[in-house]
């Protein structure tokens, strides 16, 4: 049964922490799209795993200290909120910024706590040829375009959008702003850094993402010491939307092949 759990990473931080299944701990990070962009990535892992589903500090409405400006910050939150449940063996998920946010807990993971690492067409490094698409930049038309396959299908007017859901959009978006904004999309310091990283790294990619191309997932791969890529056709930067099935196959397959309580075993 789901429960939650609040942890208090720093006195003016608390964080909600939805928790559901049992077996390995599975850390689940959110894009930018807020928490329902991996909603159904939360349900599948949650037949064989221990879930773990936070909402990023300014998210939908939560309270985001004035310190936190960065994707650093929010990486050490959350490995704090790690040593503070006392998890160890984790597999950390995260989509867009959310694996950005997963890559940078990897790098500072003194402690060994982190044992797997997913990233769905993460942002967060800077490759030369392959610059991250201006996503501020972007009309609603222009989003759908870069960011999904069958854009005709996601494509949702700002104009049919009910006032209340349109400024908690707005209010994310602003706190991403914040978070990633600048520079843009990127820590410069951290595409070094990932050789670093020898934890089996499995990153998944939409063949048709334009925020990020699969170009980009192939050299963000090669940065670590254990990187892998896998593609996923008919997708765009949602893969776990957009080509659900495929997705959490890919999912699957490496949790069978790295060990772990949380295989599935189907």
């Amino acid at each position: 049964m789901p429960t939650d759990n609040t942890v208090a990473p720093y006195p003016d931080l608390s964080l909600t922490l939805p928790q559901d299944g049992t077996g390995r701990p599975c850390l689940i990070l959110h894009g930018g799209g807020g928490p329902a962009t991996v909603a159904g990535l939360a349900d599948h892992l949650a037949q064989t795993a221990h879930t773990i589903t936070p909402t990023h500090p300014g998210w939908d409405g939560t309270h985001r200290p004035a310190w936190l400006t960065g994707i650093d910050d929010l990486a050490l939150a959350y490995l704090h909120c790690l040593q503070d449940l006392q998890l160890r063996d984790v597999l950390v998920i995260g989509s867009s910024i959310g694996g950005w946010t997963a890559a940078e807990m990897a790098v500072r993971d003194t402690a060994g706590l982190i044992t797997g690492l997913i990233m769905i067409d993460a942002v967060g490094v800077h490759i030369e040829a392959e610059p991250i698409t201006d996503f501020f930049a972007l009309d609603a038309r222009g989003v759908a375009e870069y960011a999904w396959h069958d854009s005709a299908r996601f494509y949702v007017d700002p104009a049919d959008v009910p006032a209340e859901q349109l400024a908690v959009r707005q209010a994310n978006q602003a706190t991403m702003r914040v978070l990633a904004g600048a520079p843009y999309m990127h820590d410069p310091k951290l595409l070094r850094r990932l050789r670093r990283i020898d934890l089996p790294t499995l990153l998944l990619w939409g063949e048709s993402d334009r925020i990020v191309t699969p170009a980009y997932g192939a050299a963000y791969a090669d940065a670590f010491g254990d990187g892998r890529l896998q593609v996923i056709p008919e997708a765009g930067h949602l893969p776990q939307i957009e080509q659900p099935a495929a997705t959490f196959a890919q999912i699957d397959t490496y949790l069978r092949q790295v060990g772990g309580d949380s295989v599935n075993a189907q």
